[in-house]
């Protein structure tokens, strides 16, 4: 033992020689890509400047905020403005409806363009098929005060052309934007519309993947179209579908806010009035900037309890998740 304690402190040599040498190998390699690299900045710098920085006001939360003070020399006050929320019978009015519009939208709106992919994939003319791509993405570059004004002018209970067909058949007009009993399928039908096209890419990107000898070994075993569909392609993209519905969860109390925001009035407040228009109104229309932010970050440590929720029961019962 005593011969062989002297070799010890070199026998960690070679170790430490090869991971010199690999991070050599990872430095070199990020000097010769150093102009990819360099296209990352202006996303990195995006998310530091608009993403984290501001996180800083969070700690309006826990504060007593007075302008003439400014937001660090304002008191703490601790819990106060969560203890509120839950005791606000207003909070969970808007957060039932934000439950409710988000699950419609998830039963409606999450097949939808799994089921335009899956329908394009089958399609092969390809003018028809880019025609169709191209129409389907068009209304999602389209801010929602345009879209919103086109829906006004089509569904216009006097002059719009889907009552003018309405009233033309003998029915009575229908004020779709005033009517509590059409505002929520009238947003979620447009959230469908606006947003089909767009999310089919991620689909038809991982149909693309597909191996094309699986059809013919389906074709072989006697596998229809449908049959193909369900044994085949859905499996092929089932990873993605997975990864989809994970967000999709997370989500859920996140609404649209640019699209209530731009199509809602008060004759339809009782269904549509959701968690974002609430800390809208709150913080910029009653100036109650504390409450409204401690109501933010309460809907935001929902969304990220649902996503952490999510992945580990996906995780559990599958191979697939976020991580």
């Amino acid at each position: 033992m005593t011969a062989m304690s002297p070799e010890a402190p070199t026998s960690g040599k070679p170790i430490l020689h090869k991971e010199m040498h690999r991070r050599k190998g990872m430095l070199k390699e990020y000097y010769t890509h150093r102009y990819l690299l360099l296209m990352l900045v202006p996303g990195i710098l995006y998310y530091i400047v608009f993403k984290y920085l501001p996180m800083y006001g969070i700690i309006l939360a826990f504060k007593d905020f007075r302008i003439m003070e400014g937001v660090f020399a304002s008191p703490w006050i601790g819990f106060k403005h969560f203890s509120d929320i839950l005791d606000s019978p207003d909070f969970w009015f808007v957060f039932r409806n934000t439950l409710v519009l988000s699950f419609y939208k998830l039963i409606f709106s999450f097949p939808a363009p799994i089921i335009l992919a899956l329908l394009l994939n089958e399609v092969r003319a390809a003018f028809f098929k880019k025609f169709i791509q191209t129409i389907t993405y068009l209304p999602h570059f389209l801010s929602w005060i345009i879209l919103s004004g086109i829906l006004m002018n089509v569904l216009s209970p006097s002059t719009g052309i889907v009552n003018v067909i309405l009233t033309s058949l003998g029915f009575d007009p229908i004020f779709f934007f005033g009517d509590a009993d059409w505002f929520r399928t009238l947003l979620v039908s447009s959230s469908i519309w606006k947003e089909v096209g767009w999310g089919t890419i991620i689909y038809l990107a991982a149909l693309a993947a597909v191996d094309p000898q699986q059809y013919e070994a389906a074709v072989l075993d006697g596998a229809n179209k449908f049959q193909q569909t369900i044994h085949v392609t859905l499996p092929a993209i089932l990873p993605m579908i997975i990864i989809m519905f994970i967000f999709a969860i997370g989500g859920i109390v996140n609404d649209d806010f640019d699209q209530i925001f731009n199509m809602y009035n008060p004759a339809v407040y009782s269904v549509s009035d959701v968690l974002s228009t609430f800390v809208y109104r709150m913080g910029l229309e009653n100036m109650m900037y504390s409450f409204s932010t401690a109501a933010g970050l309460f809907k935001n440590i929902i969304a990220f309890a649902l996503v952490i929720g999510t992945n580990y029961i996906v995780r559990k019962y599958s191979e697939y998740g976020l991580w």
